[in-house]
């Protein structure tokens, strides 16, 4: 039996993360789009990767539970990357916070029932949680420590107190830190550890959606006006996630990581400052 990997979300970043830490586990590639997942699983196979692929829709708690259990039959479940969600451009409102917020809850919740001692997991966020401002205590506990089931009946998440889908996607990556220091402690009494990557602009299908999208010069101003002046690439993010999941990173767990090429600090404090 070999330890296994869940990869949530067929993406360039997933993958990227997948390739760099899933040498000599089995990695069982779950994604919405079932040709994405036998995609992603082919590219690392001729690779010499170990892949399985599986339909799952992380809105589903029962399509989590379906790849949990599948990925059990290779071996005892050491690492998670979930990369799986919608974008603000890709998706209505309740989509984003059925997927990108409750679905991110449940399955970090039902991974941690099951992650052996010495396990990691890491889960890809966004620099848009750092855009809005600050929450309330109340609030930000509401986020970390609701039940899965019952998130979306918080006020804060109810129709009429969300703008637009970046409002929508803003919520849920917020969600997705907090529920990430929340879980992280349960995750502990396992032994196991788990963080959180908030990524800026990197260059995915996901993000050429947006630079396609109503918000395509927002983010085309974005990148040029950050300090690093380009996008991210998924291997940046996964040269984080490598000290996240390794045992140089054995002090670190229920943190974020903001890699966004300063994107937020000039939104704070430069250029990109609303307004200027």
């Amino acid at each position: 039996m070999k330890k296994v990997m869940i990869l949530t979300g067929a993406g360039q970043i997933g993958m990227a993360i997948a390739r760099r830490m899933g040498a000599g586990m089995k990695i069982a590639i779950g994604d919405k789009n079932p040709k994405n997942a036998e995609n992603t699983a082919g590219i690392m196979k001729d690779a010499g990767v170990d892949t399985m692929a599986m339909e799952m829709d992380l809105s589903s708690r029962k399509s989590i539970q379906d790849l949990i259990a599948k990925a059990q039959e290779y071996g005892d479940i050491a690492m998670l990357v979930n990369a799986a969600g919608v974008s603000p451009s890709q998706a209505p409102i309740e989509t984003i916070l059925k997927v990108d917020l409750y679905g991110t809850a449940v399955l970090l919740e039902e991974v941690g029932k099951v992650i052996v001692s010495g396990g990691t997991g890491v889960t890809i966020s966004s620099q848009s949680g750092y855009r809005m401002p600050a929450l309330s205590p109340k609030q930000d506990e509401q986020l970390a420590c609701t039940p899965a089931e019952k998130l979306l009946e918080l006020d804060i998440l109810q129709p009429e107190n969300i703008r637009d889908t970046l409002h929508a996607y803003q919520l849920a990556k917020r969600c997705n830190e907090k529920r990430v220091m929340a879980e992280a402690v349960k995750w502990g009494e396992r032994g196991a550890r788990l963080n959180s990557i908030s990524p800026g602009i990197v260059v995915t299908p996901l993000a050429i959606d947006e630079f396609n999208g109503p918000r395509g010069d927002f983010y085309q101003n974005m990148f040029e006006k950050c300090p690093a002046g380009r996008p991210g690439t998924a291997d940046e993010i996964a040269n984080v996630a490598e000290l996240l999941m390794s045992e140089k990173g054995a002090f670190i767990t229920g943190a974020d990581f903001l890699i966004d090429g300063g994107a937020t600090a000039s939104y704070f404090y430069g250029p990109l400052r609303p307004g200027k």
